[in-house]
């Protein structure tokens, strides 16, 4: 048997989850009918492809999570462990915190203002994702197989196509083996229940026909599944053996069905105003193993108030009411919960790496652990939650190892989008009109420092503050929009509010400087700098920063390291 090349790396993007709620695709193109046709004759890598300085291009295993904090890494000890031979990335950002915007981001390599995808419901989602080049297409087109096992873009199997057809069949272009849950919402009379956030009864399209495991819990099945779609993947085809692309998109730590009798519910705030806690679904044997370790909510401290003073707040947060006790034992519940359902997650990532080892597979595969969005547990006394732009909803985890792979931590920025280049990068692949950046340079050779702002944006859910004002210029229908830098961040609100931090001396984010005291030349630096990034394209997303808001190696480094210490003493 003869390998297409010596492939060096496995990256493995623990992403959470990685991830954007709903759908991609099957074996190649596919007909109207969702059946795969075969894939195009492969076209010649490009130019630099591979790992730097061998040109071997390696499988990659994409492992993406659902709403995973990036402290939350705490919970996988397995993981964790194994791919510490590898890279750390410390300054790990979801652009847009959100399932569906975040991955249809990692497909493309492109922010939400490009790519269109802005959120999570109507008239968005999966309907307003445009397939047809793909990293899937991109990296089929130069030879690889192709799998995604898990979740794909909210709406995915309930939301028709952009053409208008059913979805609920439908394998997206670019796709050698489709194993996608499904969103579609059953009728009494249909042989099948549950889907996508149904932990123990999933539904997915697998190439085109739809099947269910009653019964079985996700997380379970879809690990068997990859590591049941990489062996596939590893039999020969005319004697060769081509390198693979697996997406593995779980949906812990996600909250979903069914509900559980430890489950905190609705829950009454001081204003009366009730907040349903939402959780996942854990199987019992896993019920309890964090009950002595998680005393508190991760966001909230463990006496007093997560911020008392919220005078420099948007309106959305200056309107919450403080935590009552019994909404702090709901967050602490939460996060019990949480890791409960990543406990599960570290099991059967654990044996899919195992698998690798055994079968040989390591020493060239690239593995890549990371998460779709982060996730609020309490923090600015917002309960649970993403889409805002704090720290706890853009940060995502980020772990990579494989050959080529150094040992270490890496403190330069790098986001979803730059990890869709990068991964294209390695296989020799081209994405179509990219924003991020392919940071190979920075995992062979080392941070070269915050030289490029990081585009961060939404669409708020809450309606009351969707006001129309300041609207002119803004990208698309993103409603809130900002910027950061190793230094600072910049948000500002379809209300015209705005939010101005300086993480260095203020990393939890608690005194904001739009309206204050404080350096306005700089002020108004970031706010031009504001104007000029927000709508950015292509080469205008990587124009540096100007010197003054630069920030070298050991200044970022040195700043982070802080932001992690202060953060968790705060909530210890």
């Amino acid at each position: 048997m003869r390998r297409e090349a010596p492939r060096s790396i496995v990256l493995v993007l623990f992403v959470a989850l990685v991830l954007l709620v709903a759908g991609c695709s099957g074996p190649g193109p596919v007909t109207s009918g969702g059946a795969p046709t075969p894939a195009p004759d492969p076209v010649p890598p490009a130019p630099g492809a591979g790992v730097p300085g061998t040109g071997q291009r390696p499988n990659i295993l994409l492992i993406e999570t659902d709403d995973m904090r990036a402290d939350e890494l705490r919970w996988m000890p397995r993981t964790t462990a194994w791919l510490s031979g590898g890279l750390r990335f410390a300054n790990s950002f979801a652009p847009n915190p959100l399932c569906c915007p975040s991955r249809a981001s990692m497909l493309t390599g492109r922010y939400s203002h490009n790519h269109g995808v802005i959120s999570h419901v109507d008239p968005y989602g999966f309907r307003a994702f445009d397939d047809s080049s793909t990293l899937a297409t991109q990296l089929q087109a130069v030879g690889y197989r192709t799998g995604l096992v898990g979740k794909y873009l909210n709406g995915y199997g309930e939301q028709p196509t952009r053409q208008g057809r059913s979805s609920l069949t439908y394998v997206p272009p670019g796709w050698t083996d489709w194993r996608g849950l499904s969103d579609h919402l059953w009728d009494p009379d249909d042989e099948f229940r549950g889907g996508t956030y149904d932990y123990l009864n999933p539904v997915a399209n697998v190439d085109g026909t739809i099947k269910g495991w009653p019964g079985r819990y996700s997380t379970d099945l879809t690990g068997e599944q990859t590591r049941d779609m990489i062996t596939g993947f590893e039999e020969p085809d005319g004697g060769v053996v081509p390198p693979w692309f697996v997406w593995w998109t779980p949906i812990a730590p996600h909250h979903g069905t069914p509900i559980e009798p430890d489950d905190p519910g609705e829950v009454p705030r001081s204003d009366g105003f009730e907040v349903n806690f939402v959780t996942p679904a854990r199987p019992d044997r896993v019920k309890g193993d964090f009950d002595d370790q998680v005393t508190h909510g991760l966001g909230t401290p463990s006496t007093g108030s997560a911020e008392a003073d919220r005078s420099d707040k948007p309106r959305y947060l200056r309107d919450l009411p403080e935590l009552t006790d019994e909404e702090r034992a709901a967050i602490t519940t939460l996060s019990r919960q949480r890791a409960e359902a990543l406990e599960v997650l570290d099991e059967q990532v654990s044996r899919t790496l195992a698998q690798l080892d055994r079968d040989g597979l390591s020493d060239h595969t690239l593995v890549v652990l990371t998460s779709d969005n982060g996730y609020y547990l309490g923090e600015h006394l917002k309960r649970q939650g993403k889409i805002n732009l704090h720290e706890p909803s853009i940060r995502v985890p980020l772990l990579a190892r494989g050959p080529g792979v150094p040992t270490g931590v890496r403190y330069d920025p790098i986001t979803t989008i730059d990890v869709a280049v990068t991964l294209a990068g390695y296989a020799g692949a081209t994405l179509e009109r990219p924003d991020g950046v392919d940071q190979r340079p920075v995992i062979t050779g080392g941070d070269q420092g915050w030289t490029r702002p990081v585009v961060l944006e939404g669409l708020m859910p809450e309606k009351r503050y969707a006001a129309s004002v300041g609207r002119d210029g803004w990208p698309s229908k993103l409603d809130t929009v900002g910027i950061r830098t190793s230094r600072y961040k910049l948000v500002r609100y379809p209300t015209g509010e705005i939010e101005v931090y300086d993480l260095w001396t203020d990393p939890l984010e608690l005194d904001s400087l739009a309206e204050g005291e404080g350096d306005r030349r700089t002020r108004r630096l970031l706010k031009k700098l504001w104007v000029s990034t927000i709508g950015c394209a292509q080469d205008t997303c990587r124009t540096p920063l100007p010197p003054e808001l630069v920030a070298t190696p050991a200044e970022e480094a040195a700043a982070t390291d802080d932001q992690v210490a202060r953060t968790e003493a705060y909530f210890r």
